[in-house]
C-alpha cells in the first residue's frame, strides 16, 4: 500500500503545523533564557537553571521538532510514507496526552491543537492508503541483519525503562509517584512538559512495540524505529551531558548505586540510540505487493443471435 499525493500533501501540512507549534514555544523559552547553551542545559535537567528559572518547553519539544520536520519532508518525498505518518502522529499523541490536565490556559490550548494535528497525521495515513503501482516507491523492511539487531537493542532498552519506573513506584512515597503520571505539584515541571512517569511507561511501551517490529521485519518497523532511535538518543545524550558536567564520570565509584546505573542507561541510550540509526537508515528490500490469484477465464459469451446448434 502507498499513499495518495493529496493525502502525502496534507501529512506534510500537518506535519508542518505541528513544528510551528513547537517552534513558537520554542522561541519564546529562547527570548527568555537569552542562551541557547542555558536553555540546553535546562532540557537536559541541570539543577542550577531548574532553580534560577523556568521554561515552557522540555527535552520533548526539540526532539519532535526534529521529528515532525523529518516526517513532512518524507511525505513530500515519498509514495510510502504512511508508516512515518503514523508513526509520528501516534508517539505525538502518547506524550501530549497530559497536557489535558496540565495548569494554564496556553498549555491547555496548546495542547489541544497539537492533540488534533496528530490525530490528523493518524486519521491521514489511514485513509490516504491505496493500492501500489508500478512507478509507485513501496514501503522497504530493515534487512535481517540490521532488524534483529535493532530489535535487541531496543528490547533491553524497554526492559530498562520500564524497569527505572517499576523502581521509582516502589521506593517513593505514594503521592509522589502519583504526581509522576499527573505532573503534580511537588513537581517543578516546564508547562508543556510530559510528566517523568507517564513519558517513562510511553517510552517503555514505544521501543518494545519497536523491538516487536524490528524481529517481525515488517514495513512500518524503519519509520517506528528511527523515531525511537531519535527520542533513545536524545535522552542518552542528555543524561551523559549531564554526567560529565557534574563529574560523575570521575568520580563513579564514589557515586551512589542509582547515579551509576542511571548514568549506565544515560550511556546506553546513547549508544544504542546511535546503532539503531544508523542500522535503520539504510534501505533494506521493498515490501512485496499483495498479489491477487488470476480469476479463472469464463467461456465466450455467445454472440447474438447464437448461431444454429449453439
Amino acid at each position: 500500500m502507498t499513499v495518495t499525493r493529496p493525502a502525502r500533501l496534507t501529512g506534510a501540512a500537518l506535519c508542518g503545523a505541528l513544528a510551528l507549534v513547537i517552534a513558537v514555544w520554542l522561541l519564546r523559552d529562547l527570548a527568555a533564557f537569552g542562551s541557547p547553551a542555558e536553555l540546553a542545559w535546562y532540557w537536559a535537567g541541570e539543577s542550577a537553571f531548574l532553580l534560577r528559572r523556568r521554561a515552557a518547553t522540555s527535552l520533548v519539544d526539540p526532539l519532535l521538532l526534529i521529528a515532525c520536520v523529518a516526517t513532512a519532508f518524507v511525505a513530500l518525498r515519498s509514495s510510502s510514507a504512511a508508516p512515518a505518518l503514523a508513526a509520528t502522529g501516534v508517539v505525538t499523541l502518547a506524550l501530549r496526552l497530559p497536557g489535558l490536565w496540565a495548569t494554564g490556559v496556553d498549555a491547555l490550548v496548546t495542547t489541544l491543537i497539537t492533540l488534533a494535528l496528530a490525530t490528523g497525521l493518524v486519521v491521514t495515513a489511514a485513509a490516504g492508503r491505496r493500492p501500489a503501482e508500478s512507478r509507485d516507491e513501496l514501503p522497504t523492511r530493515p534487512r535481517t541483519g540490521a532488524a534483529v539487531t535493532a530489535g535487541v537493542l531496543f528490547a533491553v532498552a524497554g526492559v530498562v525503562w520500564a524497569a527505572w519506573e517499576v523502581h521509582g513506584a516502589t521506593t517513593l512515597p505514594v503521592e509522589f509517584t502519583v504526581d509522576r503520571f499527573t505532573g503534580g505539584r511537588s513537581l517543578l515541571l516546564p508547562a508543556l512538559a510530559v510528566p517523568p512517569g507517564w513519558l517513562n511507561v510511553m517510552l517503555a511501551v514505544l521501543f518494545l512495540v519497536t523491538a516487536a517490529s524490528a524481529f517481525a521485519r515488517a514495513p512500518y518497523a524503519r519509520p517506528l524505529g528511527l523515531l525511537a532511535g531519535l527520542l533513545m538518543t536524545g535522552w542518552g545524550v542528555a543524561g551523559v551531558a549531564i554526567a560529565a558536567r557534574l563529574g560523575w564520570a570521575e568520580h563513579l565509584g564514589a557515586s551512589a548505586d542509582d547515579a551509576r546505573l542511571a548514568l549506565a542507561t544515560s550511556a546506553y541510550g546513547l549508544l544504542a540510540g546511535i546503532a539503531v540509526l544508523i542500522l535503520l537508515a539504510g534501505r533494506g528490500p521493498a515490501a512485496r505487493p499483495v498479489r491477487h490469484r488470476p480469476v479463472a477465464a469464463l467461456p465466450p459469451s455467445p454472440p447474438s443471435p447464437p448461431p444454429p446448434g449453439w
